[in-house]
C-alpha cells in the first residue's frame, strides 16, 4: 500500500514524491503520469472501469491481463494515441514519452542507419561520439547499417523498432509485448539492456521469465478481481503469491455467502409470522446477499481458463523419427551439417537459435515437407504428425469462427470418439455463442491461436510439431498448455522463445548455430545452455582484449592488485550484504506503522535510506574495479 501523495490537480503535473514507497522506491521519485477513474468501453462492452494509478521515474511496470482485458487500450490512453470513455490522465510536463507497438511502422524503404537516426539527423554523422547510441548499435548485432529495413526478418525488425526507440532516449518507454518475434537471444539482450535502464518503462507480455527478470511492479487487468484489476509491488513471483492469496479469499467468500444465502432462502420459504419491520429488514438483506453471492461467483468465473488436453493416437511403436547425418542448405547457407537425433514416445526436444537459423526448416524435415540435401529421416509405419505453425496460415480469415472450428462447418465435432456441439465446444476456449458468427480476421491474435489449438486437439497425433505455439497466449493460458503437453503421451518437438515452458517441457535442446554454418550442439537443459553462451562470450571477450594490445606484440600493462586491494577484495561481499541488511532494517524501521504521524522521524529515515543506498551503490562499483584487475 502506497503511503499518501499530496499533489494539486494540473492538466501537466510536475511534482516529485519526497515520501519512501513500501516497495523501497528511492526518495525522489518523479511523478511521471497519474491516472484517475480510467473506464473504457465499446458500445455496451466494457473493457475496464475506474482504474487508478500512477506512474513513476524508476517505474519497470509488467502489465498482463488475459486476452481481450484491454491491456493494449490501456497503455494507448496513457500514451495519448487513444481517449477514455470517462476518468483524467495527467502527465509530468515535458515527458519525453516513447510508445513501441505490438507491429512495427518501420519505413521498409530505408536502411537500418536512416531509420535509426530519421528523429534526430544531426545525430547521423557523430553517431559514433554518442556513446548510448554507439552501444546501442553495436549491441543489436546488426553487420549492415546501410541494409534496407525491407530486408530484415520479424525479429530482426522488431530489434530495430526497440533500438530505434531506446536511441530516442524516453523517460518513459511504452512496449506492447516486445519479446514477440524476437529469438531467446534478442529476448535476453532486451532483457538485459531493461535491467540496466535509466528511464521508466511499461511492458505489456506473457514472458513470465521476462517479467521476473525486468518488473519492479505487476498490474494486472481482470475481471476476476473486485476492482477489474490488481496492483502488487514486486516482480512476477510477488505477484503470484498475492494472486494467489486473493483467489483463496474470494472462494473462501463465496463458500462463506453461499451457505448465508441457503439458510436465508430456507427462513423466506418458510415464511415470516408477520411482515414486522424486522422481518422486512431481513427480507432486504436476504436480496442484498444474494446480489453480493452473484458478484463473488462471476468474479470467480471470470478465472475460467480454456481447456486444452491433445490426443495421442495409441501407437506403442517407441521410435518414432530417426533422423541420421541429416544435412540441410537453402541457397549457398549451410542450416545444417551432420545432424542426429531421435523422437521417441514422451519426450521433447526444444529447438534454440537465432531468427533464420533454420528452426522452421527443422519442423519442415521433420513433417516431410522438405527433403534433406544429404543422410536419412526415417519415420514409424502410419506415422501422425501434427503441426502448429508460428504464421497462423493454418487458418482462413475469411471464414466464420463457427467454420474454423468444426472441419466441415457443422454444429458437432468429434472428439475422443464423441460428438459435442459446437457452443460447448467453443466455451472451451473461452468464446461465447455470439462469437461463433464472427469472422476469423477479427478474432485477436491470441483468440487465433486458440483455434488453432483447438483444430490441433481433434487430431489423435503421435508427434507434435509446435512452431511458436505461445505467441499472443495469455498466461493462463500458457499455464493450462503447458500441463496439457507434459500429459502429451507422444513426442514433442518444440520452437518457443518461452524459457519457462521451455525448461519445464524439454528432456533436450538442441541449439542451431545459424550465420550459414550448418553447426548444431545439444545440452541437458535451458541452464547449461545458458551457460555454454556465457563461456563464448568470455572467450570472444578475453580474444578482443589480446588483438588490441600493443603493435609489438605485448599486452597492455594492467596494475595488479596489491597486498591490501586482494585483502579489500576477499571482504568486500560480506561489506555488501552487510551494506543492504542495513538499507533493508530501515525501511522496515519506515515501514512501521507508528512511524506515519511522525514527519519529522520519517524524513530523517528517508535521508538514512538515501544514503545507505548510495553506499551499496559505491560498494558495488569498488568491486567491479577490483575485480577486473584480479
Amino acid at each position: 500500500m502506497r503511503n499518501k501523495i499530496y499533489s494539486h490537480e494540473t492538466a501537466k503535473i510536475e511534482y516529485t514524491v519526497t515520501i519512501l514507497f513500501t516497495d523501497g522506491r528511492t526518495m525522489s521519485s518523479q511523478v511521471l503520469i497519474s491516472c484517475q477513474g480510467l473506464c473504457k468501453s465499446y458500445g455496451t462492452t466494457s473493457l475496464f472501469s475506474d482504474i487508478s494509478f500512477g506512474i513513476f521515474s524508476d517505474e519497470h511496470l509488467g502489465l498482463i491481463g488475459p486476452n481481450g482485458s484491454g491491456k493494449t487500450t490501456l497503455l494507448k490512453i496513457l500514451a495519448e494515441l487513444e481517449s477514455p470513455s470517462d476518468g483524467k490522465v495527467s502527465r509530468k510536463r515535458n515527458l519525453q514519452l516513447v510508445y513501441l507497438a505490438q507491429e512495427d511502422l518501420l519505413d521498409p524503404n530505408l536502411t537500418i542507419k536512416e531509420t535509426l537516426f530519421q528523429t534526430m539527423p544531426a545525430a547521423i554523422e557523430n553517431w559514433a561520439s554518442d556513446r548510448n547510441i554507439r552501444t546501442t548499435v553495436e549491441q543489436m548485432g546488426f553487420s549492415d547499417l546501410e541494409q534496407k529495413v525491407e530486408t530484415l526478418s520479424g525479429g530482426w525488425r522488431k530489434r530495430l523498432a526497440i533500438a530505434e526507440a531506446l536511441i530516442r532516449k524516453p523517460d518513459l518507454l511504452f512496449m506492447d509485448e516486445p519479446t514477440n518475434h524476437l529469438d531467446l537471444e534478442g529476448i535476453l539482450w532486451l532483457e538485459d539492456r531493461l535491467k540496466r535502464a535509466d528511464f521508466a518503462f511499461v511492458l505489456v507480455s506473457h514472458d513470465r521469465v521476462f517479467l521476473e527478470n525486468t518488473s519492479n511492479r505487476i498490474l494486472e487487468l481482470n475481471k476476476a478481481y473486485p476492482k477489474g484489476y490488481i496492483k502488487v509491488e514486486g516482480n512476477y513471483s510477488a505477484f503470484l503469491e498475492q494472486r494467489e492469496a486473493m483467489k483463496n479469499a474470494q472462494s473462501q467468500l463465496e463458500q462463506s455467502l453461499s451457505s448465508k444465502v441457503r439458510r436465508e432462502r430456507e427462513w423466506l420459504q418458510r415464511g415470516p409470522k408477520a411482515r414486522t419491520t424486522k422481518a422486512k429488514s431481513r427480507i432486504d438483506q436476504a436480496g442484498a446477499l444474494e446480489k453480493e453471492l452473484s458478484e463473488v461467483s462471476g468474479r470467480n468465473r471470470a478465472n475460467q481458463i480454456a481447456q486444452i488436453d491433445f490426443e495421442a493416437s495409441g501407437r506403442r511403436t517407441k521410435k518414432l523419427i530417426g533422423v541420421r547425418s541429416v544435412a540441410l542448405k537453402l541457397g549457398e547457407k549451410h542450416v545444417f551439417e551432420n545432424l542426429n537425433l531421435t523422437l521417441t514416445h514422451g519426450t521433447c526436444l526444444g529447438v534454440l537459435g537465432r531468427n533464420g537459423s533454420g528452426k522452421s526448416s527443422l519442423i519442415k524435415l521433420l513433417s516431410g515437407e522438405i527433403k534433406p540435401d544429404a543422410g536419412t529421416i526415417k519415420q514409424a509405419d502410419w506415422l501422425k504428425i501434427v503441426t502448429f505453425g508460428q504464421k497462423r496460415e493454418q487458418l482462413d480469415q475469411n471464414q466464420r469462427l463457427k467454420e474454423a472450428l468444426t472441419e466441415k462447418g457443422g454444429d458437432q465435432v468429434m472428439y475422443r470418439g464423441r460428438p459435442i456441439h459446437i457452443a460447448a465446444w467453443a466455451k472451451r476456449f473461452l468464446f461465447s455463442k455470439e462469437q461463433l458468427a464472427l469472422p476469423v480476421a477479427q478474432l485477436s491474435g491470441g483468440e487465433q491461436a486458440r483455434v488453432l489449438i483447438a483444430n490441433l486437439m481433434l487430431k489423435p497425433a503421435d508427434i507434435l510439431l509446435l512452431d511458436e505455439p505461445t505467441n499472443d497466449l495469455d498466461i493462463p493460458t500458457l499455464e493450462v498448455l503447458e500441463d496439457s503437453l507434459l500429459n502429451f503421451p507422444g513426442a514433442l518437438v518444440l520452437i518457443t522463445h518461452d524459457r519457462f515452458l521451455l525448461d519445464r517441457l524439454s528432456d533436450q535442446l538442441l541449439h542451431l548455430e545459424g550465420n550459414g554454418t550448418g553447426k548444431t550442439a545439444f545440452y541437458a537443459d535451458y541452464y547449461q545452455w545458458i551457460q555454454a553462451q556465457e563461456q563464448a562470450f568470455s572467450e570472444k571477450t578475453t580474444k578482443k582484449k589480446q588483438s588490441s594490445s600493443t603493435k609489438d606484440g605485448s599486452e597492455p600493462e594492467t596494475k595488479k592488485l596489491s597486498y591490501e586491494e586482494r585483502k579489500e577484495l576477499s571482504r568486500i561481499t560480506d561489506k555488501i550484504e552487510k551494506a543492504q541488511n542495513k538499507v533493508a532494517q530501515l525501511k522496515r524501521e519506515y515501514e512501521a506503522p507508528d512511524i506515519t504521524s511522525d514527519p519529522e522521524r520519517l524524513l530523517g529515515l528517508s535521508r538514512k535510506i538515501s544514503d545507505a543506498e548510495e553506499a551499496v551503490d559505491q560498494l558495488y562499483q569498488r568491486w567491479e574495479t577490483l575485480d577486473l584487475r584480479s
